[in-house]
């Protein structure tokens, strides 16, 4: 799965000489958070609704509302927006996505192909995958498990499960507590929470949470 398949798109931007009122209205109305500021086709920047909030009056002002009015009025995109502005190119792999927005601490990017920008990726999508990946969606036995981090185990897993006529709905592995070892998480249908348990007993090293969800 690539950026592109999962990217917001058409792009919603902005321009540098857009008053920051009527931007955070266009926010509201169109749900979003963040957009990119392009000028001339060309992006020169990107504005999040939190630099927009940041640049208006304090509620503690001793200004009155039509100096309020007045000065907001006066205050532009480009005066606020970053201009440093991170992209990512519509054929990265989606984890490789969440990576660099995790370990930047940026919630959201312009996706661009040949430089051109062509949509917007943002941890709201990178959300929704999460929910399809760990079927939050479909009703099912969910399953937590630590096992042995070593070649075949998930073969096991999957063997037994498939033996006692069970469908997997989602499946994830994560880190162990120590190196030694992976927890499994995924949902299951088509059996009973014993029938799962009785399955997987004697392959897995301990059960850390099984739950009809």
């Amino acid at each position: 799965m690539f950026v592109g398949e999962r990217m917001s798109h058409p792009v919603i931007s902005v321009t540098p000489d857009a008053p920051i009122h009527d931007v955070l209205v266009m926010f509201k109305k169109e749900h979003i958070r963040r957009a990119p500021v392009m000028k001339e086709g060309k992006l020169v920047g990107i504005v999040s609704q939190r630099d927009l909030l940041n640049a208006s009056p304090s509620p503690v002002t001793s200004l009155s509302v039509w100096e309020m009015n007045y000065l907001i009025s006066k205050v532009t995109v480009k005066q606020v927006m970053s201009k440093k502005v991170k992209t990512m190119d519509i054929d990265t792999p989606i984890e490789e996505a969440a990576r660099i927005m995790a370990d930047s601490k940026i919630g959201g990017m312009p996706v661009v192909r040949s430089g051109q920008v062509v949509g917007m990726i943002t941890e709201t999508d990178l959300f929704k995958i999460l929910l399809e990946l760990m079927g939050a969606r479909e009703k099912a036995i969910r399953v937590s498990a630590l096992v042995e981090d070593k070649p075949g185990q998930l073969a096991k897993v999957t063997k037994a499960i498939a033996d006692a006529g069970g469908n997997f709905v989602s499946f994830g592995m994560f880190s162990g507590p120590d190196t030694g070892t992976k927890i499994l998480t995924f949902k299951v249908a088509g059996l009973k929470k014993e029938d799962v348990k009785n399955a997987l007993e004697k392959v897995v090293k301990k059960f850390w949470d099984i739950r009809l969800s």
